[in-house]
C-alpha cells in the first residue's frame, strides 16, 4: 500500500503501528518521527514565517473570512506519488489543508488514473477526545493490515493511561488549571485536553472539552483565578511557545494572576504533545503529572 498522510497526527500513527515504510508522502509539519523529515512534502502554508501570536491570529481570520485556504496542497505531486490512501481532516481548516481540496484532488487522481487496479481512498478522520484518538489508532491498523501493530500500540497507551489513573486516584490537591491554545488573543483548550489535565490529576477551567477552543477575555481568567497555568499554542514548538509567554508580560491581567505570580506556569510544546491527536497525548498527560508532583504546592 501506498499512503499519504496529511496530518501530523496520522503520521505518527502510521509510524507507530508499523505502517512508516508505506507512507509516501507527508505535510512540510510531519516532524515526528525523524523518518518523517526525509519523505516528499506535499503541503506548505501560508502563515508568515516569525510572526507574534497577534499577527498569526489577524493572518489566519483574513484568510477565513476570505475564504481563502491557509495551506497549499502540491497536486502534481500527489498524482507522482500515485497513493492508495490518503488520511486527512475535517475537523480544524486552520490545523490542515482543507477536506475539500483533498478530496477534489483524489477524484481529479482517480479519473486521470482509471486505468489502476486500485483507486485512492480518502480516509477523514475527526477524534474529539482521547478515545476517539484510539479508535482512529484501531481504524488505521485496520485499513493498512496493520492490525496487529495497532493492537500492540494501543495496549501500550491504555496500560500507561491507567498508570496515571492509579498516580492521581484519590489525590486531594487537585489544581485547578487552565490551559492555553492560544495567547492572543488567549483562548481556552478544547477537544481532548481538559480530559488530558485531568488525567494528570487537574481540573479544567474555562475548558471546552470534546468542541473547538474558544476565545476568552482576560476579566473572565481572571475571575477563574487559575492555580496552574498551561501555555501550549497551538502549532508552536517549544521555543515560540517561551516566547509567547514573555509577550503575555505586557498583559496587566496576566501578570496579575496569583499562578503566573507564584511560578505555576508551565511553557509546553503544543505542536509536538496537545496539538496532534495521536500517541503523544499520554506524553503529555505524563508531562503534566509530573509538573503538579514536582512542587510541593502540588504533592499528594
Amino acid at each position: 500500500m501506498r499512503i499519504i498522510s496529511l496530518l501530523p497526527s496520522a503520521t505518527e500513527i502510521l509510524f507507530g503501528i508499523g505502517a512508516g515504510e508505506e507512507v509516501v508522502g507527508v505535510t512540510h509539519e510531519c516532524d515526528y518521527p525523524p523518518d518523517a523529515l526525509e519523505l516528499p512534502k506535499l503541503t506548505s502554508a501560508s502563515t508568515p514565517g516569525g510572526a507574534t501570536s497577534a499577527e498569526i491570529d489577524r493572518h489566519v481570520r483574513a484568510a477565513v473570512h476570505a475564504g481563502s485556504s491557509l495551506y497549499h496542497l502540491d497536486s502534481a505531486l500527489l498524482a507522482r506519488l500515485e497513493p492508495d490512501l490518503i488520511v486527512t481532516q475535517e475537523l480544524c481548516a486552520v490545523c490542515a489543508v482543507s477536506y475539500e481540496i483533498v478530496d477534489s484532488a483524489a477524484k481529479l487522481l482517480n479519473s486521470c488514473h482509471s486505468e489502476r487496479s486500485r483507486r485512492t481512498r480518502v480516509i477523514s478522520l475527526e477524534p474529539a477526545s482521547l478515545q476517539d484518538v484510539f479508535a482512529n489508532i484501531a481504524t488505521l491498523g485496520e485499513m493498512t493490515g496493520h492490525a496487529k501493530g495497532a493492537r500492540s500500540l494501543l495496549a501500550e497507551l491504555e496500560s500507561r493511561v491507567a498508570a496515571l489513573r492509579v498516580r492521581t486516584a484519590g489525590r486531594a490537591q487537585r489544581p485547578r488549571t487552565l490551559v492555553l491554545e492560544w495567547t492572543d488573543p488567549p483562548m481556552s483548550a478544547g477537544h481532548w485536553i481538559p480530559e488530558l489535565v485531568e488525567l494528570a490529576g487537574g481540573v479544567p477551567v474555562l475548558a471546552n472539552p470534546g468542541a473547538n477552543s474558544q476565545r476568552l477575555e482576560w476579566a473572565a481568567i481572571a475571575q477563574a483565578g487559575p492555580e496552574a497555568m498551561i501555555v501550549a499554542p497551538c502549532g508552536f514548538d517549544l521555543a515560540k511557545t517561551r516566547r509567547a509567554v514573555a509577550e503575555l508580560d505586557a498583559v496587566e491581567t496576566w501578570r496579575s494572576l496569583a499562578a503566573q505570580r507564584a511560578g505555576r506556569v508551565l511553557a509546553l510544546d503544543g505542536n509536538a504533545y496537545l496539538s496532534r491527536p495521536g500517541p503523544r497525548l499520554v506524553d503529555a498527560a505524563e508531562i503534566v503529572q509530573r509538573w503538579y508532583t514536582s512542587g510541593a504546592e502540588y504533592a499528594g
